[in-house]
Formats: structure tokens, C-alpha cells, sequence
């Protein structure tokens, strides 16, 4: 199953999402999940309902748990990890999942998504 990581800046808009997402995608796969962390549900939420699949909440701890293709400073300070996007594609893809490749950017800088593949319905 693949599960499309999310991490977005303050002021991101859900178009930033789309952005980032259909960056990632490139006309591949589309994902079975969409993944973030609590405090920035609320955006990835509304991708969700519009794309009619889940939303997984990964708790910010586990993001430290992932190796990540990114190195953030800025991702690193705040959370522990290089990528939020690609940490929660990864938590939420399950053990053993890897990424489909580092984070993609929308257009307007504000969001960026990770893809990350593995066996977790």
C-alpha cells in the first residue's frame, strides 16, 4: 500500500497540498492513505475527505524513528527529523516500508509530500 507524508508551513492552503501531492505522484499510483501529524491535521484532512480515503495521524515521536532521504535544518530543530512528509509516509506505510524518493515541493513552496510504499493495510 503506499501512503502519501504531508509536513506543510504555516499559511500552506490546501492547493499547496494538492501541489505537493501531484508533484509526488508524477502520473504514478495514486495513495491508499494520506499521513501527517496531529498539529497539522486539519489541511490533510480536508485532502482526505476530497479524495475519499484515510487519514493517518502519526504521533510526532515516532517522526524521530525514520530515516529520512531529507536532511531539514529547519525539520530537524523542530521535530527530530529530516522530513516530516517522508517520516510519516514511512510510519504510516508500516515496518520495512521505503520511500518512493525524497519529498516533493508544490508550487508555491508551502507543503511538501513524500510517497512511501509498504504491507500495511
Amino acid at each position: 500500500m503506499i501512503a502519501a507524508g504531508f509536513g506543510y508551513r504555516q499559511g500552506a492552503t490546501l492547493a499547496s497540498l494538492r501541489s505537493a501531492l501531484d508533484t509526488a505522484l508524477a502520473g504514478g499510483p495514486a495513495p491508499a492513505y494520506l499521513a501527517t501529524i496531529p498539529h497539522k491535521r486539519r489541511l490533510a484532512h480536508l485532502l482526505a475527505q476530497d479524495m475519499n480515503i484515510d487519514l493517518k495521524i502519526i504521533e510526532t515521536e515516532r517522526l524521530t524513528m525514520m530515516n529520512t532521504l531529507t536532511q531539514s535544518l529547519a525539520s530537524l530543530a523542530a521535530y527530530g527529523c529530516g522530513s516530516v512528509a517522508e517520516a510519516a509516509a514511512l510510519a504510516a506505510a508500516g515496518p520495512g516500508a521505503r520511500l518512493y524518493g525524497p519529498r516533493a515541493v508544490s508550487e508555491d513552496r508551502m507543503a511538501t509530500c513524500a510517497l512511501a510504499e509498504g504491507d500495511t493495510p
